[in-house]
């Protein structure tokens, strides 16, 4: 039973449309979006499909909206990992603001983990654990069309059999009768529709690859925005506003944009003059050599006699007078 998971491993390439199915199958639901479980209570009631009794789902919410009714549900879902002995941090913070990264990642953890342990229960009833729930009355009227939607799809194979029988013994009364002619439909197993689906399954494959590979790419620069070295930087808060937002519109774009050139100002006054930069050198040159004609001069100095530094002086004396002779 592994509770820790590498981000390598297959359990994180399972596509949305697959984890929103396991789901709404799973526990009756009809949710159209990964992030629709921000809340933590279908997490909850995961595990007590998977370790029935274990989660004390009159804790659980499913109305919470709020950050605060969202932690407490979290708060639950602790506790049941710490009475089971699960090591998998959850990083409550991000969950509960509905980034859709963030909570596919999670789901796709708790799929891994549910079908780790001998899977569901196949007698478990998701509507009658809600029950007990607060606002699972509530989720399970709004289950209902998917329920009745469900009832109808099971009705229409018994009603094409029975169609199947018609045409059946209408295919016997015309070989008792050649001479009545019946119009038949079109073979559905003809050879360029095979063709067709074949190339539009190898097209989906391909997509979904190509959207794996993507999302393990921004998934990346997520966690490297994440590091405490680099979080604090002006341009790691421009690439998280990028990831984090959810408008198709340009208005994104401009809003980095306007970041970038306001970041760019605060620059300019730290930036260096170029002709000072290049005298800085000559500076430094003329310097290293008054240092050193000075260190060679105090060497002299200290080299002479007494006697020859009276005689330089003299000479020195004598020189700087010339009405006077030596």
């Amino acid at each position: 039973m592994t509770t820790s998971i590498g981000m390598m491993d297959s359990a994180y390439f399972v596509g949305r449309s697959e984890i929103l199915a396991w789901m709404n199958s799973t526990l009756q639901l009809n949710l159209s979006k990964v992030e629709e479980a921000a809340s933590g209570a279908i997490q909850c009631q995961l595990m007590d499909a998977v370790h029935p009794g274990i989660v004390p789902m009159h804790k659980v919410n499913f109305e919470a909206k709020n950050e605060y009714e969202m932690i407490q549900n979290y708060k639950v879902l602790q506790d049941v990992f710490n009475k089971l002995k699960i090591t998998k941090h959850i990083e409550v913070n991000k969950l509960v603001k509905g980034r859709p990264l963030d909570n596919l990642e999670f789901m796709q953890w708790m799929k891994r983990y549910c079908d780790s342990v001998n899977g569901l229960l196949n007698n478990y009833n998701p509507l009658e654990r809600r029950e007990s729930c607060k606002g699972g009355k509530d989720a399970n009227k709004r289950t209902a069309p998917m329920q009745a939607l469900a009832k109808s799809s099971t009705a229409a194979p018994k009603s094409q059999s029975s169609h199947n029988n018609r045409r059946s013994d209408l295919s016997t009364v015309n070989a008792a009768n050649p001479s009545i002619k019946i119009a038949r439909p079109a073979s559905s197993g003809d050879p360029s529709y095979d063709k067709q689906i074949t190339e539009l399954k190898l097209s989906v494959d391909s997509l979904e690859k190509e959207r794996d590979f993507y999302f393990a790419k921004l998934r990346d620069i997520e966690l490297l925005c994440q590091c405490p070295e680099i979080e604090h930087l002006p341009i790691v808060g421009i690439i998280q506003r990028i990831l984090y937002s959810t408008d198709n519109n340009a208005s994104v774009v401009a809003e980095v944009q306007a970041m970038l050139s306001q970041h760019q100002k605060q620059l300019e006054p730290l930036s260096l003059n170029p002709e000072a930069t290049n005298d800085k050198p000559r500076m430094e040159t003329q310097k290293r050599k008054n240092i050193s004609t000075l260190e060679v001069d105090a060497v002299a100095n200290s080299t002479l006699s007494p006697k020859q530094k009276i005689s330089d002086a003299s000479d020195v004396h004598c020189s700087g007078s010339p009405l006077i002779s030596c």
